[in-house]
């Protein structure tokens, strides 16, 4: 198979993630009693682990690898600051797509770092878009149910949106794949701006949701999602 049609396919099926997501948190509004409050919260929890396994395992060793180290501070950094304003300023609009923003602004980049590490002929590629999928179940699921409550938009329209938008992860990872993979400095700035900005988002959205009182299924769901990201990053090594 031509290594430009294994990318597409790679992320479109992470991309895929996202929809199949918020065809389960459909199906859990339809029938609200099929899954208990502690293993929704376990789903959050779950993706905030994948998350975290995506940047200790692959977007932060991958991006200091290709910058010196003031330059992936300040990358760091302002991935950080960048997500905290985007942050303010959708509080200040009252938005509910906070989840949605946050779903795009980490799927993205790390998309665009797929096809960039199978331009650069790493062995991360297959890893990451595992890692993508892991992470984007999770998201769209909560991104749905925290649209759906708003009530702004019909839920039909939402899933349709969100099919679309699973198709920006082909474009980006070609991108990466023809363009951005020969930059290794630019591909760096983006991967360590990506891994500030996602780590603000588990921090500050992921893990509060996540947190249940007498309750230990969430944290144990964060150990989960971790966890299967760190033995496929074992493997792939």
């Amino acid at each position: 198979m031509p290594e430009a049609l294994l990318i597409l396919l790679l992320a479109l099926g992470a991309g895929a993630a996202m929809p199949a997501g918020a065809v389960f948190a459909r199906f859990d509004e339809l029938h609200p009693d099929w899954l208990s409050t502690e293993w929704r919260h376990f789903i959050v929890a779950f993706g905030g682990g994948a998350l975290i396994s995506a940047i200790a395992l692959v977007l932060v060793p991958d991006g200091t690898a290709r910058l010196a180290p003031p330059a992936a501070a300040l990358s760091f950094a302002a991935g950080g600051v960048t997500f905290f304003a985007l942050d303010i300023w959708l509080n200040r609009m009252k938005s509910a797509a906070g989840q949605l923003v946050a779903m795009l602004s980490d799927f993205v980049p790390e998309a665009i770092a797929l096809g960039a590490a199978f331009a650069a002929g790493e062995s991360t590629g297959l890893l990451l878009a595992f890692l993508i999928a892991l992470q984007n179940l999770p998201e769209g699921f909560n991104a749905f149910e925290e649209l759906a409550h708003a009530g702004r938009l019909a839920q039909s329209t939402v899933l349709t949106a969100f099919c679309a938008m699973a198709l920006l992860g082909p474009a980006s990872a070609l991108a990466g794949y023809y363009w951005l993979g020969h930059y290794p400095q630019v591909m760096g700035v983006l991967l360590l701006f990506a891994s500030g900005g996602i780590l603000y988002l588990v921090f500050e959205d992921i893990a509060p949701q996540a947190r249940l009182e007498n309750a230990w299924m969430p944290a144990l769901g964060a150990v989960a999602g971790f966890l299967i990201g760190l033995v496929g990053s074992m493997l792939a090594g």
